[in-house]
């Protein structure tokens, strides 16, 4: 029994810690921001990927409460940035399609704030840790790796997913091209040989 309440410990706090974890639908032409309120000393994390929608691009950018630009890029497929605030506040993180004309893109953000606490409340002394607490340790950080892991399968298989239903969109489109083109090329072929055999 004394097990157990540790691992119930460790499994609710991975899913705390994984909790800001979502996809958007970012349309063309269009700017969509998330804001975040962070207190001073604080360290906060962030990963995206456009997962579909044009050339698998978007521009970034992170502002502070005083609009100051902490993190850009453009055209960035995938990318991840880390901070710790100066200052307390708001803090902003936008996308931009606007130099997408027709494509809307997919994106996925993972927004991590603040420290980790202790796994358990008797962590926090400066003695050593029990073998049992090193166990829990131990857990946690294979669950951590795990979970990691499993969001990057589960983005690669999204991502590729996209790309074959793309590419199958365009064989598909490329295949009816060429039998509507086969077939007026033969009906121009039989109509050609047919006046050969017409009287004049």
């Amino acid at each position: 029994m004394q097990l157990l309440e540790p691992l119930c410990c460790i499994i609710l706090h991975v899913f705390v810690v994984f909790a800001t974890e979502f996809t958007f639908e970012l349309p063309d032409n269009e700017q969509m921001c998330f804001y975040q309120e962070v207190e001073t000393g604080y360290k906060f994390d962030i990963d995206y990927q456009v997962m579909s929608g044009g050339n698998y691009d978007v521009d970034c950018f992170v502002a502070d409460p005083n609009d100051g630009i902490l993190y850009t890029e453009q055209k960035k497929q995938y990318d991840s940035f880390s901070h710790t605030a100066a200052m307390r506040g708001v803090y902003r993180v936008c996308f931009n399609n606007k130099f997408s004309t027709f494509s809307h893109k997919y994106i996925y953000l993972d927004f991590r704030y603040g420290d980790e606490n202790p796994l358990l409340s008797s962590m926090t002394r400066t003695t050593a840790l029990t073998q049992l607490e090193s166990t829990c340790v131990s857990i946690h950080e294979i669950l951590k790796v795990i979970s990691e892991s499993q969001t990057w399968y589960r983005l690669r298989e999204a991502h590729d997913r996209n790309r074959a239903d793309h590419i199958n969109s365009c064989v598909s489109l490329w295949s009816i091209a060429e039998t509507i083109t086969v077939f007026l090329l033969s009906l121009g072929q039989v109509m050609f040989l047919k006046s050969y055999f017409k009287d004049k």
